[in-house]
C-alpha cells in the first residue's frame, strides 16, 4: 500500500529512545510529551512502562492511517510477545478480535458488525432513552446539587450494554469492577488484573454457552446464531467477543460522558449556543470526540512484517509500533488550528474510535449514547452548571483513561 505520509530525509534509523510514560493526567490538558513528539520527531523510539525492549511511535495522521491500514503492520503477530505496553497485564486476549488480521478478522467483523447497523443502533435508542430519562428523574430527584458522574455518566453505558448484551442486573457491579482492575496502570496491580481477565473469561464462557442452548433476543444470542455463509462464531470467539463488547461498550463512553459534560460546563458559550440550537449537537459531540484526549497513550501495538520506511525512518521486519490516535486528532496537516474546539470545522473523519480494520464495531451505539444523553440532558435542565470551580474537579490518575472521578453540578 502507498505510504501518503509526507516524506522527510532519506531513511535513518533512530538512536535516541525516548522514555514514554504516559501518565500526564492534568484535566484534559493536550500531554505536552506527545505534542512534542507530534511537531518534532513524529516517528519516534519509545520505551515505556511495562513489557520487553523497545517500540516506535507514530503521531502524524497520515502515517498512522498508513499503518493501520497496511498489511505489512500486524497485530496478531503480537501473540506471545511481551510487548512495551502501559498496563503491567497486557488487557487484549489471543481470540479477540482485536489481534487479528485481515482476512481472519473480516470474518468476525462480518459476523459483530451485523448487531451493529444503523438499523441496529435505531432500534436501542428508545431503550437509551428510557434509561437516560429514569437517570435524570432519579438525579432531579435527590436535588441539587448532585454527582453528573455517579447519577448519569457512569451508570448509563453499563445499563445500556448489559441490557443489549442481556446481562442480569445483579452481576454488573462486578463486571464494572472487573473491568476497571484490568485498565490499571499500577505495577502494584499485576495480580488483581490476571485474576479479573481470569475470572471475566470464566463468566463469559458460561454465559455465552447457555445463550447458544437457549437463545433469547439479546446481543449474545444474535452473535451465538448469526452467520457468515456457513460461518459461525465458535465457543472461545464468542465468549471473548461478549467479553470485549462489555469492556469497550460501557468504558469509553463512561469517560466520554463526564469529559464531554465537564468540556461543556466550562464553556458557557458553547453551551448557550447548543441550547438555543440543539440541532447543532451531533457535529459539537463529532468535534469533542476529536478535541478530547481521552485516555493517556496508546493502545495495541503492531508488528512490522518486512522493513517500511516511514516518515524518513526505516521500520525494521520484527519491530513493535505504537499509533497514538490522540496526536492524528490534534495533527496540524490534518486539522486547521487543531488545539481549538471548533464545531464548525470542515467535517473531515476523527480517529477516536480507531481506524482500519480495528475502527471501533460499536462507535455508533457510543455515539448515539452520547447524543440521546446530553439533548436530554440540556432540554431538561437549561440551567445545568458546575458547582464548583474547574480547577477543584478532581481526575482519574491510575488508569489508562482520563475523566473526571465526580462531576459536581446544580440547576
Amino acid at each position: 500500500m502507498e505510504n501518503t505520509s509526507v516524506r522527510h530525509a532519506p531513511a535513518q534509523d533512530k538512536e535516541t529512545v525516548r522514555s514514554c510514560p504516559f501518565d500526564f493526567a492534568e484535566r484534559l490538558e493536550f500531554d505536552p510529551q506527545l505534542k512534542e513528539l507530534l511537531t518534532e520527531e513524529p516517528v519516534s523510539r519509545i520505551r515505556m512502562a511495562y513489557g520487553e525492549g523497545e517500540a516506535w511511535l507514530v503521531t502524524r495522521y497520515e502515517d498512522v492511517r498508513t499503518v493501520t491500514t497496511d498489511r505489512r503492520f500486524s497485530r496478531g503477530a503480537v501473540l506471545g510477545r511481551d510487548f512495551p505496553r502501559m498496563t503491567p497485564e497486557p488487557i487484549v486476549q489471543a481470540e479477540s478480535i482485536n489481534l487479528m488480521d485481515p482476512p481472519a478478522s473480516s470474518r468476525l467483523r462480518s459476523l459483530v458488525a451485523k448487531s451493529f447497523t444503523p438499523r441496529r443502533v435505531e432500534q436501542m435508542r428508545p431503550g437509551t432513552q428510557r434509561v437516560v430519562d429514569r437517570l435524570l428523574d432519579e438525579m432531579e430527584a435527590e436535588g441539587s446539587p448532585a454527582d453528573f458522574v455517579a447519577r448519569v455518566s457512569s451508570p448509563l453505558p453499563l445499563i445500556t450494554i448489559c441490557e443489549a448484551l442481556g446481562i442480569p442486573e445483579a452481576d454488573r457491579p462486578w463486571l464494572r469492577a472487573h473491568a476497571m482492575t484490568m485498565m490499571s496502570v499500577g505495577a502494584a496491580g499485576k495480580e488483581d488484573a490476571v485474576r479479573a481477565k481470569a475470572e471475566l473469561r470464566g463468566y463469559f464462557t458460561e454465559l455465552t454457552a447457555e445463550r447458544r442452548r437457549s437463545p433469547g433476543q439479546d446481543l449474545i444470542s444474535t452473535l451465538a446464531t448469526a452467520r457468515d455463509g456457513d460461518e459461525l462464531l465458535d465457543d472461545k470467539e464468542l465468549a471473548v467477543m461478549a467479553m470485549v463488547l462489555l469492556i469497550t461498550g460501557q468504558d469509553t463512553t463512561t469517560y466520554e460522558l463526564g469529559n464531554i459534560a465537564y468540556t461543556l460546563l466550562t464553556r458557557p458559550g458553547l453551551l448557550g449556543t447548543l441550547r438555543a440550537e440543539p440541532g447543532r449537537l451531533p457535529r459539537t459531540i463529532d468535534e469533542l470526540l476529536r478535541y478530547i484526549p481521552f485516555r493517556k497513550g496508546v493502545g495495541i501495538p503492531r508488528i512490522a512484517l518486512e522493513d517500511v520506511e516511514l516518515g524518513g525512518v526505516t521500520i525494521r521486519a520484527g519491530d513493535v509500533v505504537h499509533v497514538s490516535y490522540l496526536t492524528a486528532n490534534r495533527d496540524g496537516a490534518k486539522f486547521d488550528r487543531p488545539d481549538e474546539l471548533d464545531p464548525d470545522r470542515p467535517s473531515i473523519p476523527h480517529m477516536t474510535f480507531g481506524w482500519g480494520a480495528h475502527h471501533c464495531l460499536g462507535a455508533p451505539l457510543a455515539t448515539m449514547e452520547l447524543e440521546v444523553a446530553f439533548t436530554t440532558l440540556l432540554a431538561r435542565f437549561p440551567g445545568l452548571r458546575l458547582d464548583a470551580a474547574p480547577e477543584d474537579i478532581r481526575w482519574n490518575t491510575t488508569s489508562i483513561w482520563r475523566y473526571p472521578l465526580a462531576l459536581p453540578v446544580t440547576w
